[in-house]
């Protein structure tokens, strides 16, 4: 008898890129369309939110910032207070 290959480790063949990269594309569009998306008035919320706690932290780093750098000047050999808006920093 002639020896037979088994088909148990013989690897499936893929598809090609194209028909997986269209697979991938229309299941992709097929979650997208499931998702549940805002109206634009809970954007422009979000938003806000968004921005005003950037610019809380962004004030928060600012003070951290000029008081950690007028500790440096302090120290013997420093030229005194350093602020953002006299042109001295």
């Amino acid at each position: 008898m002639a020896a037979t290959k088994s088909t148990s480790t013989a690897k499936p063949k893929k598809p090609n890129i194209f028909k997986r990269l269209g697979s991938f594309f229309v299941k992709s569009w097929s979650e997208l369309k499931k998702v549940s998306w805002p109206n634009f008035k809970t954007v422009l919320k979000n938003l806000g939110i968004v921005l005003l706690v950037t610019l809380v932290f962004a004030v928060i780093i600012l003070i951290a910032d000029m008081i950690f750098a007028n500790l440096l000047i302090s120290l013997p050999g420093g030229k005194g207070w350093v602020w953002p808006w006299n042109g001295n920093g």
